[in-house]
This record gives C-alpha cells, sequence and structure tokens, in this order.
C-alpha cells in the first residue's frame, strides 16, 4: 500500500506539471490538441490522487503499522467507523484529503464550464494544475503519509481522544473542503483577466462555485462548534482560536461577495470590487492553510510541523502577489458600466454590507496577527482571547445583521419616501415593540434588548415580504402553502437567501442568550447530594467505570429536577448573600413541588498515551434554555466536580444549521422557468423582482 500511495503521488505530480505546461504552451501557440490533452491529464489527477487516498484508507483498515501515519493515528482497539476520520486525524492525510477534495471539485468544475468561457479555460486549468501541482509536491517529498518505519510496532498509538465524537465525521472535513473550494472561484475569475475577458462571462460560475464553498465552510463552522460545545469540556461553542479565525475570515469575504456579485450581475457594477474580493478570500484560505499547518500563531488545533509552516507561508505569499499583481494589470479595464444614483439604494445598501463584513474579517485578522508581530518587534509573546474580539466584532456584527433587514428591502437604483413607508414601517414597529416589551418586563442588559429588537426588525421585514407575495398568490386561487412555494419557488435564489437570513437570525439568538444571560456555578457533590441552580435541582444518584488498554472512562448518573424556588428559599437567600449563583445540597430529598424532568449522564475518560482528558457533557435542551452539566473530574474520595451553567437559547444555535443548508440548497437549485402569471393575479410590486441574496 506504501508503494502503491507513493507511486500515486508522483504520478499526479507529473499529470498537474504537464497539465500547467501543456496549458499555457497550447494556449500561446494555438496548438488546440495540446490543450485539450493538458485537460485531459487534469483529470487524471483525480484518479491519481482517489487511489493514493484509498492506498492509505486500505492501510488503516488493514492495520499497517509499519507505515508511520496508520500507528501514529489508530491501533487495534479503534473503532473501524473512524477509519475515516483518521484518514485526516495528522498533518500528511489531512493534506492528502485536501488534495483529493481539490482534484475532484477541479475535474468537475472543468467537465462542468460554460462553453462561453473557452478562451480562458485554459488558463484557468493551468492555475488549478499548479495548485495542484503544489500539493501532490508537498506530499511526495515534504509530509508523505506512506513515510516506513524501520521496526514496526505491533499496536499503533491510536486516535487522538478529542476525534472521537460524531462531529469529526463532518466538521474537519467540511471545513478543509470548503476552504481549498474557494480555489475554484478564484482560478476562474483569474484566467478570464490572463484572458483578457473584461466581461460578466464569469459571473454564474464564480457565483455557483463560490455559494458552494461558502455553505460547506458555514456548515463546518456551525458543526465545530457544536463539537467544541458537547466534548471540549470548557463550556462554550467559539473561542475566537486562531484556528477558528482563519475558517471565519474567507468566509465573511465570501459573505461579502456573494452579495455584491449580485449588484454585478443585476447592474453591472461592482465587477473591480468583486475581482478583489475573491483574491482577498483565496489569499486568507492560504492563511489558513499555512497557520494551521505549523505557524507561528499558537493554536490547540495547529499541526506541529515547523517545516511545512515555511513552506505554506512561501505558497501564501506567492498566492498573494500573483493575485494582486493580475488585478492590478487588469484593473483599467474592469470598470463599472455604470455609477451608483443614490446613497438610498440596493446598491448602497450592499456596498455597506461588504464594509462591514470586511471590517469583521480586519479585526479578527489583527488578532491572529497581533501576537506575532508583538514577539518580533517586542520578543514579547502576548495572546489575544475572546473579550477582545467581541467587543471589537460585536457591533460591527450588530449592524450586519441591521442591514441584512434593510438591504433586501431597497428598490435597485433609488426609493421613494413611499416605498421607504410602504416596506419599513411594519418591521420597524415589531423591532421598537419588542424592545419596549422586553425593558417592561425587567429584562436586564441594553445591548442585548436592543440585538432582541434588530432581530425582531430583520425577521418581520422578510416575513411581511413572504406574506405579501403569498397572500396574493392565494387570491388568485392557490392554497396557502402551495402559493409560499410558488412565491419561492419563482426566485429561488432571493428566497434561498432569505431562508438563510432566518437561520442567521436563530444564530444570533442563541449567541444573545448565552452571552448575556448565561448563570454559572460549580460544586463537587457526593452520591446523594444534589446541586441547585437557578429553577434546576441536579443529584448525583450513581456513576459507573470502564478500563480499557486505551482509557480509563468514568461516568455518572444523575436526575435533573424541576423545583419551585420558594420550597428552597432559605438556601437561595443564603447563596445570595455570599454572591454564589448555585449551592449543594447535602439532603437531596424530594420536596414537594420538584419536578423529575431528565436523567443525564456526564462522562469523562482519561487517556494515558496522549495524557489527555476527554469529557461528554450532560445536557438538557429545551427551545427556551440548556442545562449544562460538565464532570471536571471524578475525586479520589468519591466525589465528582462539576462546572453547571444555564446555557438560555443555545439550542437556537443548532437548529439554525438545517435553515443554513436548506437555504444554500434552495439558492443553488436550478432555477425553473418563471411562472406566467394570470392576467388576473395581482403580486405587489417587491423592492426586488429578479435577483436573490445569494
Amino acid at each position: 500500500m506504501a508503494d502503491l500511495g507513493v507511486m500515486a503521488l508522483l504520478l499526479g505530480l507529473a499529470l498537474s506539471a504537464y497539465s500547467a505546461v501543456g496549458s499555457i504552451i497550447g494556449e500561446k501557440r494555438g496548438m488546440a490538441e495540446l490543450v485539450v490533452s493538458a485537460r485531459r491529464a487534469l483529470y487524471m489527477t483525480t484518479l491519481a490522487a482517489a487511489v493514493a487516498s484509498g492506498a492509505l484508507i486500505n492501510a488503516f483498515v488493514q492495520n499497517d503499522f509499519s507505515i508511520k501515519y496508520v500507528a501514529d493515528h489508530s491501533n487495534t482497539l479503534m473503532d473501524r467507523a473512524f477509519v475515516w476520520v483518521a484518514f485526516y486525524a495528522g498533518n500528511e492525510g489531512s493534506l492528502l484529503y485536501i488534495l483529493l477534495t481539490l482534484s475532484i471539485i477541479t475535474a468537475l468544475s472543468v467537465w462542468f464550464a460554460p462553453k462561453r468561457l473557452a478562451r480562458s479555460m485554459p488558463w484557468t486549468i493551468a492555475i488549478l494544475a499548479v495548485i495542484q501541482l503544489f500539493y501532490f509536491g508537498v506530499l511526495a517529498f515534504v509530509a508523505s503519509p506512506f513515510e516506513l518505519l524501520g521496526t514496526v510496532p505491533g499496536d499503533g498509538r491510536g486516535i487522538n481522544p478529542l476525534l472521537t465524537h460524531p462531529g469529526m465525521f463532518s466538521h474537519p472535513p467540511l471545513l478543509m473542503g470548503g476552504l481549498i473550494a474557494i480555489t475554484i472561484p478564484f482560478a476562474f475569475v483569474s484566467g478570464a483577466m490572463i484572458a483578457g475577458n473584461y466581461g460578466d462571462d464569469w459571473i454564474d460560475v464564480a457565483r455557483v462555485s463560490a455559494i458552494i464553498s461558502w455553505g460547506v465552510l458555514g456548515t463546518g463552522m456551525l458543526l465545530g462548534a457544536w463539537w467544541a460545545y458537547t466534548i471540549l469540556g470548557w463550556g462554550g461553542y467559539w473561542a475566537w482560536d486562531p484556528i477558528e479565525n482563519v475558517a471565519l475570515m474567507p468566509w465573511l469575504v465570501m459573505t461579502a461577495f456573494i452579495h455584491s456579485v449580485m449588484v454585478q450581475k443585476r447592474r453591472g457594477m461592482f465587477r473591480m470590487w468583486n475581482v478583489a474580493l475573491l483574491n482577498i478570500a483565496f489569499v486568507l484560505a492560504q492563511l489558513g492553510m499555512f497557520i494551521n499547518r505549523g505557524g507561528p500563531v499558537v493554536s490547540v488545533h495547529s499541526f506541529a510541523a515547523s517545516t511545512l509552516g515555511v513552506i505554506f507561508l512561501i505558497f501564501m505569499l506567492a498566492s498573494l502577489v500573483f493575485a494582486f499583481a493580475l488585478f492590478l494589470w487588469r484593473m483599467p479595464e474592469m470598470k463599472s458600466d455604470r455609477a451608483m444614483e443614490s446613497f438610498i439604494s440596493r446598491e448602497a445598501s450592499f456596498l455597506i454590507n461588504n464594509f462591514l463584513f470586511l471590517s469583521v474579517m480586519a479585526v479578527t485578522l489583527w488578532g491572529v496577527l497581533f501576537p506575532l508581530f508583538s514577539d518580533l518587534a517586542r520578543d514579547v509573546s502576548v495572546s489575544v482571547s475572546a473579550p477582545y474580539f467581541d467587543r471589537a466584532n460585536g457591533p460591527v456584527l450588530l449592524g450586519i445583521v441591521i442591514m441584512m433587514g434593510i438591504g433586501p428591502l431597497l428598490p435597485w437604483r433609488k426609493s421613494s419616501a413611499r416605498s421607504l413607508k410602504q416596506w419599513f414601517m411594519w418591521p420597524t414597529l415589531v423591532g421598537v415593540l419588542t424592545i419596549v416589551v422586553l425593558v417592561a418586563l425587567g429584562v436586564q442588559r441594553p445591548v442585548a434588548i436592543l440585538a432582541f429588537g434588530v432581530v425582531a426588525f430583520v425577521a418581520t421585514a422578510i416575513s411581511e415580504e413572504w406574506w405579501r407575495g403569498t397572500a396574493a398568490r392565494h387570491q388568485a386561487g392557490d392554497n396557502w402553502l402551495l402559493a409560499w412555494w410558488r412565491l419561492v419557488n419563482g426566485n429561488r435564489p432571493r428566497h434561498g437567501g432569505y431562508i438563510v437570513h432566518i437561520s442567521i437570525l436563530m444564530l444570533g439568538l442563541g449567541i444573545i442568550g448565552t452571552n448575556f444571560y448565561q448563570q454559572r456555578t460549580d460544586g463537587a457533590l457526593s452520591l446523594g447530594e444534589s446541586l441547585v441552580i437557578d429553577n434546576y435541582r441536579i443529584e448525583y444518584v450513581g456513576n459507573g467505570d470502564e478500563s480499557r488498554r486505551d482509557r480509563i472512562a468514568q461516568w455518572a448518573e444523575m436526575s435533573v429536577y424541576r423545583i419551585d424556588t420558594n420550597d428552597y428559599s432559605t438556601e437561595i437567600a443564603v447563596a445570595r448573600d455570599e454572591g454564589l449563583s448555585g449551592f449543594t445540597l447535602e439532603n437531596s430529598e424530594v420536596r414537594p413541588n420538584d419536578e423529575l424532568i431528565a436523567q443525564i449522564q456526564p462522562w469523562h475518560g482519561f487517556y494515558p498515551d496522549f495524557n489527555m482528558a476527554s469529557v461528554r457533557s450532560g445536557i438538557r435542551s429545551t427551545i427556551v434554555e440548556d442545562l449544562y452539566v460538565i464532570p471536571r473530574d471524578f475525586l479520589a474520595d468519591g466525589r465528582i466536580s462539576l462546572a453547571v451553567s444555564i446555557n438560555p437559547l443555545a439550542w437556537w444555535l443548532w437548529a439554525s444549521g438545517p435553515f443554513f443548508i436548506l437555504g444554500t440548497m434552495v439558492a443553488l437549485w436550478p432555477q425553473s422557468s418563471v411562472e406566467r402569471r394570470s392576467k388576473h393575479q395581482k403580486v405587489p410590486a417587491a423592492p426586488d423582482d429578479n435577483e436573490g441574496e445569494l
């Protein structure tokens, strides 16, 4: 398997080199046969990458510990289902996975490329081949996953304990796949620029491939947040870790591009701006590869490989120089067809939206790179933690949500006072009413109250447009459900964007609730004792343990009761006097109004070979709040050390995922022919009747 894998990588290296050189020479000298041959060679790199990947996966299945990568990332105790996770668990395997993904999406994008791009395709193929050549070269000569050991061990070290989680089957591959997929729109646009195609022929393929990479990357980040929430044991879902940030930054830029490319498609504007956005996103994706491959920025997710860090730094800098040298060369020919007519228009709102996204990206980039600059300038190691990102990005993110409600309601070109009143009256009233009601109910935290009002404003704006369009079709004879479906189906990009906006609002609810209203307490319980927090009582009723060669596992059986705080008024008063949000009860007798609502089983495992602990939090989740129990440790005296929190609205974080995926799929689904309206059907004029948000 090792020999087969190495041969496949060398073959892929040769095919990529031939494809790149053949495309350029064939185009320059007018040799159409050579261009076709180079294209076919690019297709064959997919087979080479697949054979290499299959060889490594087979080595895992066969427990071939003569291969160092297999010995480092698996053992005979590993569940066979985790072979897929072990495949990309380390540096070399993850690079092979990235190459496999790149080769597949490259072949598909070239195969389905529209004929109108024929003039620029040789240059696009050359760019894609060069990028594949880089990965084949790194895997063949620097970070081979098929390196052999001098002495074959009887068993392997095993998979990283943190990767033995259902989320690991999808989170890393989606994240890596989303980052490398940004290569496709970048290559198509760059190829068009080199070929002198200054028009908008590349818009559709760039838009579709950008939405795919954006959707995959966004889904991967959501799954990563869920993984962190359930297994890491620190009680959160997003820590602004550098590896999290290097996925977020290109996603933000791609979000800006997806919005502004609609302006180019509809109005012939922002052409130069959109090319710049794709360049920035591609370079940021290379920055992510650099940091993840052992760069100088400290991250709990980075692979320890300083040599690879240097190689990926050089590739990132080369990408930066190429992208923006090409941009500056062709910039004079990429002017927009028309100028902006009014500041109060959809074009202007999208431009403001873009600047807000780039502001969040810039703030995050500075936070990621500041420790490096500090170390170089003052020889002082510093870290940038969550408070910086929260305070600097929070207001800007709120502004983005506001624009999410304003932008789609504004018409193209310019607005009138009448149209503004028509479309903004109800959303504004509902937003203000939400704030008033929350204040009247005694809800604290002004910033959070304002954020809830903004969410209500945007949700009402979307609902109003859906209501008007659906009602008009219902009056024409359709039932309500069919009327709504025909509305959505009539302009899938636009309404798919609205569904994505709803997912962002759901995500916003979860972020507001967990960040502003979370309650936390700690305690250590003996069997039969309880910990009380707010209106919950968590009773420690039993435990269990299991010792295996690779780990020592312990778990607790806990009963969760909903209580009437009046039954515990004395204990609650004492805890408040001491400034505590929770307290321990030695006597866990059930009081009159205690109601058993759940049984949870927090789990704690220690892995000696990795000197690492892993936990599974006990979670009781509802749409209102999560009761979240982290088993810190099982103490020698028989007690269990716990960290308990109540996370309001956390459920909405994970509920946003299916809506995000659904909206992306709707926006990408091929548009059917526009349904002809009957002459009797009257549909109220919308701010935009042709183009969507995604």
